[in-house]
Order: structure tokens, then C-alpha cells, then sequence
């Protein structure tokens, strides 16, 4: 976990050493229309099903940017217009933060969730999540599925089979995904056996089902940091405190994700 730690530490402070030459800030985002709302793709379907009380309530309409936070991150970073940014964890957002783009007092923790190893709907696997569970022999020819390493899924992932003590047996068995989503589709499609992906996106798909849930003391802590853009338009304020509403509560819930307190 040591070394996984450090990696992301590096890749941080990688970002924010770049920041200074990449192409220029935009401003001020757009005084009127779309809402742009940059999310972690696991958020995808709660965010989604959101819109339409947003809409009902006379928000104004929302454009949503959908991938993994180190993606959007760096986006974030390089001038793409965004009013808001939920992050899948809290180093991606630290690094917009330090190049000077989260609108001071903003930053709150939102939500949490779970990591789950899932496999296909129909396969017969059977795996308790335990200190030297046999993961590589369950994996036999076939690859596990996990989002890429600067992704937090990715990074949680490594994390806790880290901490269980069989990544050095799965290494050279992954199957690298663009982002949470894109390993849950590997899963789903039949290409890996088994995959590791937030509790979250296991729910939403039929053709996986979970195998278990990890630990949550296997890795650090699942935080989804929410925090106004610097330039965001004259509507996000309302929007942002419309994701900590009971209402917007209700439905993260319904997703499985869970409210953190404040």
C-alpha cells in the first residue's frame, strides 16, 4: 500500500509541475446556458437520474463530462469550461485545487462507496475476500479487469489487493480500462472473469453480479470530493447545493452510494 500511496503522490505533484505550461485558464465560464458538470464516470447514472428534479425545480440545463477524475482533472487543468467537478477521490481533486481552480470555500466531501470483485452473471466463481485468497487461481487463463492506475478506481483496486497480499500473484493478469466503466464492461461482455469495481456500478449492470465486497479497511477511505470551478457560472451555486439536498440524497442512496456528514 506503501508504494501505492507514493505513486499517487507522485502523480499529483506530477500534474501541478506541469500546470504552469499548460495552454491558459479560461476565465470566466459562460454567463448564461448549460450548466457543464465534469463527474467520475461511476457517478454517471445517479447524476443522470438527478436532472430531472434539477430541471423541474427551474435549474438550469445540464451538460455532463463523464470519465475517470484524473482525466478530467488534467482537463480541468488545462482551460476545459467546467462549473463543477466531483472527483472519484481526493488527490484529483487536490491537484485542481493547488493550480488554483476550486472556488475557495467550496470543497466538500459528498459520498463514499464500496469496491466489489464481480464476475459475469452466469459464472459459477466463488471467492471469499480474505488475506491470500486464491484470486490468481480463479483468474486461470483469463485477466482480471481494472481501470487504469491513475484512476481511483484503479488506484483503490491495487490498494487493497496490496493489502491482501496477492497483487504480486494478479500483476501480470490485468486487464487495464479507461475507467471504472470500461472494466465493468469487460466484465459484462465476458472478456475477464473477474473485475474490481465500485459497489456502485456492480448494481446497475445485470450481466455481472458480485463475487464479494472488499474490506473497507483493505484500502484508503472512497471519498467523492464535490467543489465549484473557479468561473463557474452564475447557476452553479444552486446546482451545487442541490447535490446536498435530501432530495439529491434520496437518489444517491437509491444508487448505493452513501452521504458523508456536512
Amino acid at each position: 500500500m506503501e508504494r501505492s500511496i507514493t505513486r499517487r503522490a507522485a502523480l499529483t505533484s506530477a500534474l501541478i509541475l506541469a500546470a504552469p505550461i499548460l495552454a491558459p485558464r479560461r476565465v470566466l465560464a459562460a454567463a448564461d446556458g448549460p450548466l457543464t458538470v465534469f463527474a467520475a464516470a461511476s457517478l454517471q447514472n445517479a447524476l443522470q437520474a438527478l436532472e430531472p428534479e434539477w430541471t423541474r425545480r427551474g435549474g438550469a440545463p445540464l451538460r455532463f463530462s463523464f470519465a475517470g477524475s484524473s482525466a478530467l482533472a488534467r482537463q480541468i487543468v488545462q482551460g476545459a469550461p467546467a462549473d463543477v467537478f466531483v472527483s472519484a477521490d481526493v488527490q484529483w481533486m487536490d491537484a485542481v485545487e493547488k493550480a488554483g481552480l476550486v472556488q475557495i470555500g467550496t470543497r466538500i466531501d459528498l459520498l463514499t462507496n464500496r469496491l466489489a470483485l464481480i464476475a459475469p452473471a452466469t459464472s459459477p466463481v466463488r471467492l471469499k475476500i480474505q488475506p491470500g485468497f486464491p484470486l490468481a487461481a480463479a483468474l486461470g487463463d483469463g485477466r482480471l479487469a481494472l481501470a487504469e492506475s491513475s484512476v481511483p478506481a484503479g488506484i483503490y483496486a491495487k490498494a487493497a489487493l496490496t493489502t491482501l497480499k496477492v497483487w504480486d500473484a494478479v500483476e501480470a493478469k490485468i486487464a487495464r480500462a479507461e475507467n471504472v466503466r470500461g472494466a465493468l464492461n469487460f466484465v459484462a461482455r465476458g472478456e475477464a472473469p473477474l473485475g474490481i469495481v465500485y459497489d456502485t456500478d456492480a448494481r446497475i449492470e445485470p450481466m455481472v453480479r458480485i463475487v464479494d465486497l472488499f474490506p473497507d479497511d483493505t484500502h484508503p477511505p472512497i471519498i467523492y470530493p464535490a467543489a465549484l470551478v473557479k468561473g463557474a457560472g452564475p447557476g452553479a451555486p444552486a446546482f451545487f447545493q442541490f447535490l446536498k439536498s435530501a432530495e439529491a440524497g434520496a437518489v444517491f442512496a437509491r444508487f448505493r452510494f452513501r452521504r458523508l456528514p456536512g
